[in-house]
C-alpha cells in the first residue's frame, strides 16, 4: 500500500471544468466549451504541478434534477482517457465514480485499461451516489446501494488486483476463471472514498486508501477525522491514509468583479496562509477551484496559483 502523494505536504487538485454543469458551480462560459477547452485546461494544471484533474460520473439526470444538477455529465474513464493522451504527469482522479452502477468486472476492465493508458496515474474516487431514477433505469440497487458499494470495493480490490484470472465471492459477485488484460500498471490502485455521512466516512476509513469529504467546511474536519482514526483502529486497519478537504472558491489577485462572498481573493501571500490551515488540520491534498469568466482566465488563475501560492503551502 502506498501513499499518492508524499507525507507531511500539502498536495493540490483540482476539479475540470466543462466536464460537469451544475449550476451551483459553473461558470457560464463552460455552457459552450468542449474538448480543445478541457485539454487547454489539463495542460495548464499539469504544467503547474497540480497533483490530479477529477472529473464527475452520471449516466442520465431525470427531468426533476435537471435544473439544479443540468445534464451535462462527461463519462469519467473516457474524459481521463481523453486528457491522459494531453498531459504527462498529473494523476487522474474520478470524483467521484459511482461504482455500484455497474457490475464490479465492468468497472475493473475501464479503470484497468485508464491506469495501463496512462501509465500509473490513476486514483479511483468512488461514492454511493444519490439519483433513484439513473439506478432504476441501470437496474441497480438504489435502497442497497451502500451495502452493494462495501461489496463492489471488495470485489475491485480483486479485480484491480495483480492477478490475470481474479478471484471473488460475495453475495451479489462473484467471478473466478476469466482473465482480464491489460492489467494496471500499479501494483494497487489507490482508492479513495467520497463523502461526508457516517457511512462514508466510515467505508473510507475501513475499505479506503483515502477520504474525499463532500463539501464539509473547515471547521468539521478535526472531528471527522478523529472519526476515522477511531474507526481504522477498531477495524485494526494500518498503513497510509490520505485526507483530502474541497477548499472555497479561490482567486489569485484582485479580481476587479464580483467572485461572490465566499470566495477566497489576494495575494498569494495571504491565499497560501489560508490555505495551509487545511494542512493543520490533518489534510494531505486540497481541491481547489477557480473562479473564471473564459478559459483563458481559468489558465491564467491556474497558472498564477501554481507559480506564487503552491510554492507557499508547504513553508
Amino acid at each position: 500500500m502506498a501513499r499518492v502523494f508524499p507525507e507531511g505536504r500539502l498536495a493540490y487538485g483540482m476539479q475540470l471544468p466543462v466536464q460537469s454543469q451544475s449550476t451551483i458551480y459553473a461558470e457560464p462560459w463552460e455552457a459552450s466549451a468542449g474538448a480543445a477547452d478541457l485539454a487547454e485546461v489539463a495542460r495548464a494544471a499539469d504544467r503547474a504541478g497540480f497533483g490530479y484533474l477529477a472529473t464527475c460520473d452520471h449516466v442520465a439526470i431525470p427531468r426533476r434534477l435537471a435544473g439544479p444538477m443540468g445534464t451535462v455529465w462527461y463519462d469519467p474513464v473516457a474524459t481521463l482517457a481523453f486528457l491522459a493522451g494531453v498531459t504527462e504527469r498529473v494523476r487522474l482522479l474520478s470524483h467521484v465514480a459511482i461504482v455500484g452502477l455497474r457490475h464490479p468486472l465492468a468497472t475493473a476492465k475501464q479503470y484497468a485499461t485508464l491506469d495501463h493508458l496512462s501509465r500509473g496515474r490513476l486514483v479511483l474516487g468512488v461514492g454511493a451516489g444519490h439519483v433513484r431514477e439513473e439506478f432504476e433505469a441501470l437496474g441497480a440497487d438504489f435502497e442497497g446501494r451502500g451495502p452493494v458499494l462495501d461489496e463492489t470495493l471488495d470485489a475491485l480490490r480483486a479485480a484491480l488486483g495483480p492477478e490475470e484470472f481474479p478471484e471473488f465471492e460475495g453475495e451479489r459477485f462473484s467471478f473466478r476463471d476469466l482473465g482480464q488484460s491489460p492489467r494496471p500498471a500499479q501494483a494497487r490502485i489507490p482508492v479513495w472514498v467520497g463523502g461526508s455521512s457516517p457511512a462514508a466516512v466510515r467505508r473510507a476509513a475501513v475499505r479506503g486508501d483515502g477520504w474525499l469529504p463532500q463539501g464539509d467546511p473547515r471547521e468539521r474536519i478535526p472531528a471527522q477525522l478523529a472519526r476515522i482514526r477511531e474507526l481504522r483502529e477498531a477495524a485494526g486497519v494500518e498503513g497510509p491514509f490520505e485526507v483530502g478537504a474541497i477548499t472555497e472558491p479561490l482567486y489569485v489577485g484582485e479580481p476587479g468583479w464580483d467572485t461572490g462572498r465566499r470566495t477566497l481573493t489576494g495575494k498569494a501571500e495571504a491565499l497560501a496562509e489560508s490555505l495551509r490551515e487545511y494542512r493543520a488540520l490533518g489534510v494531505d491534498q486540497i481541491q481547489v477551484r477557480f473562479r473564471s469568466r473564459d478559459r483563458a482566465e481559468l489558465v491564467a488563475q491556474i497558472t498564477a496559483f501554481g507559480a506564487e501560492v503552491a510554492p507557499l503551502l508547504n513553508d
